[in-house]
């Protein structure tokens, strides 16, 4: 169905899985119009209570395919040589803001995103795995911020998200040197969860944790993530205003009944999922 991903569905988790090893999982414009399409059909279709991004064969993704600069947002009407100049800027702008899209929509999902990281996680990678909730890794996973060794300025969402993951020494350090970051490193700095030993193993554990938040009540673990970015984005004031507010709306007697009953009787809740969404929100 898909060129660049597989996509599954069980127990209320999502698997969407990077499928084209062959190619380092590198990000062609395809890859840009399937993620999001992913990402979004996932979150209106309101079946899926988690969503775990993961990868196959040995690199999680060798970032982008210098291809995407070609096509993606670019009118395929001729021009001449001298307009073709002239709106170059503006077709790269388009271009870019595309490519931050398919990453924000992740951000954006009322369900968590977890992010599964074998191998290598390079330029575009680093930018995917950090628009997720939480990012789990392999013992030979890495990280690079790789534009830097091109002549490139990372911006198609690292910075923006990396500074209010770790501290801001670590990420100009990162970006000034372009140099690799192991998985046990990322995790001391706090981009990375945990650390496993092989990739059987981390997605074993990723999906146990998936399991986990999928056993939750939906539409609180749906408050919870619009909470802790609201919270990053704004003042303590602000957040705490808006929590009373969203509490106000969302917060449902019958859910924390349901939940407390089930934790008494151990059994999984009956709870009620987030709604669908129209699909022109």
């Amino acid at each position: 169905m898909y060129e660049c991903f597989e996509v599954s569905m069980n127990n209320k988790i999502a698997h969407v899985q990077l499928n084209r090893p062959e190619k380092r999982n590198s990000m062609n414009p395809q890859f840009w119009k399937e993620l999001p399409e992913i990402i979004k059909q996932i979150d209106q279709q309101a079946e899926a209570r988690v969503i775990v991004i993961s990868s196959t064969g040995p690199h999680f993704s060798s970032g982008l395919d210098v291809s995407s600069f070609a096509g993606v947002g670019q009118s395929a009407s001729e021009t001449d040589e001298k307009t073709r100049r002239i709106q170059a800027g503006s077709a790269f702008y388009s271009n870019v803001l595309h490519m931050q899209e398919s990453f924000n929509c992740i951000e954006q999902a009322r369900v968590p995103v977890l992010a599964a990281i074998q191998g290598g996680c390079i330029g575009g990678g680093v930018d995917l795995v950090t628009s997720c909730d939480i990012r789990y890794a392999t013992a030979d996973a890495f990280l690079t911020i790789f534009e830097t060794n091109i002549g490139m300025t990372a911006d198609v969402g690292t910075f923006p998200r990396l500074v209010k993951l770790i501290p801001e020494g670590y990420v100009k350090e990162l970006a000034y040197t372009g140099r690799r970051v192991a998985a046990t490193e990322a995790k001391q700095m706090g981009l990375i969860n945990e650390v496993y030993d092989g990739q059987e193993s981390l997605l074993k554990a990723v999906m146990e944790i998936a399991a986990e938040i999928a056993s939750k009540a939906p539409l609180a673990v749906y408050g919870c993530k619009k909470m802790i970015n609201y919270a990053r984005d704004h003042s303590t004031a602000d957040g705490l205003d808006y929590i009373a507010l969203w509490n106000a709306s969302h917060l449902k007697v019958e859910e924390i009944q349901e939940a407390m009953l089930a934790n008494a009787e151990k059994r999984p809740g009956d709870f009620v999922g987030i709604p669908k969404t129209n699909k022109n929100n």
